[in-house]
């Protein structure tokens, strides 16, 4: 049963550590705390009825040690003792977790908590800074990453601990400003009524900006995936791509600009997942930033906050990691959401 935080002690190694999103997940054994996680087993979701079968095909049935805890982060809010996925149609069991994967502690975190954490623990080698200034070392930080959907958490320093704070960000109403935007907004596709965050800043998002704009110009879509429309854009060899990604780009900076000034990141903002990494050239021609900053009477703010895209292949297996090593190091509120036999 889920137990309370003033039950809680440090996991027992092996750890298992996973980071499951709507499309892949990704799993790591940690075996103690000095000690690197091992060489990763990253399976398509879609490939598995459920995350009990991902882990023994990609874990139990294959490694020579068998995992005593796991952490695992989930792309989705933890609540219960049945947790469903956003974008993918797992459930997540941890009863019966504990019993049919021979687990005695578990514990299950957002999946952008584990990039928060993992901001912490990456180098700079693993970061490519896009304008501001220098972080201040212990103020807040935000994370958020354009993917199958678009995931947002927030990092405070407070009481000697680095402390995520996950949410739904990616979910918030986005809305047009200029006048070119009044014309393309029409045509997104809406959700409920509504245009959120991740009806543009995720593949599938980008996929309705591209379509948005070809209607709005009544040309044709001639395009139906993220890479190949981000392709096209990057090399501006289709109009209609190349405004796409600069609107992606655009709303990508209003929306983290946004969060930079709820949680006044001036320890910086930092982008992570495969789309932020393909299009740093895109991120890096101004639109970004010139979008970022526009938060009057604010400006001078967010002028001084840095932008990182991290580069880190796989950066929440990282987080989860540190985590599971040093658990202390980080305020990670685990009642509700940590089970043992």
């Amino acid at each position: 049963m889920p137990i309370s935080g003033d039950e809680e002690q440090g996991l027992k190694f092996p750890i298992l550590i996973g980071d499951v999103g709507g499309t892949n997940a990704r799993f790591a054994i940690v075996f103690d705390a000095n000690s690197e996680p091992s060489e990763p087993s990253i399976v398509q979701t879609a490939s598995f009825a459920t995350i009990d079968d991902a882990i023994r095909s990609a874990v139990l049935e294959k490694k020579q040690f068998k995992p005593r805890s796991a952490v695992i982060a989930i792309a989705g809010p933890v609540d219960g003792d049945e947790i469903p996925l956003t974008n993918c149609p797992w459930i997540v069991r941890p009863k019966a977790m504990l019993a049919g994967l021979g687990l005695s502690d578990i514990v299950i975190l957002n999946d952008f908590e584990a990039q928060a954490l993992a901001v912490v623990a990456l180098d700079k080698e693993h970061m490519e800074k896009i304008g501001g200034g220098a972080p201040e070392p212990n103020a807040g930080r935000v994370v958020l990453g354009p993917g199958t959907g678009l995931g947002v958490a927030g990092l405070i320093h407070a009481c000697g601990r680095w402390i995520p704070v996950p949410g739904e960000g990616g979910h918030m109403d986005i809305g047009p400003r200029t006048a070119r935007d009044y014309q393309v907004f029409p045509h997104i596709e809406p959700i409920e009524g509504r245009v959120s965050g991740e009806q543009i800043l995720c593949g599938r998002g980008l996929v309705n900006a591209y379509r948005a704009i070809a209607k709005a110009d009544e040309v044709t879509a001639k395009m139906s995936s993220p890479a190949e429309i981000t392709a096209a854009a990057l090399s501006r060899s289709d109009p209609v791509a190349t405004e796409a990604l600069d609107l992606f780009v655009t709303c990508l900076g209003r929306t983290a600009g946004d969060l930079a000034l709820v949680f006044k990141s001036q320890g910086g903002v930092f982008l992570t997942g495969g789309i932020a990494q393909k299009i740093v050239p895109a991120l890096k021609t101004g639109n970004f930033r010139a979008a970022f900053e526009d938060k009057a009477p604010h400006k001078e703010l967010l002028k001084s906050v840095p932008v990182y895209v991290i580069t880190h292949p796989l950066p929440a297996l990282a987080g989860l990691a540190a985590y599971a090593r040093t658990p202390a190091l980080f305020g990670v509120e685990t009642e509700g959401r940590r089970w043992r036999v």
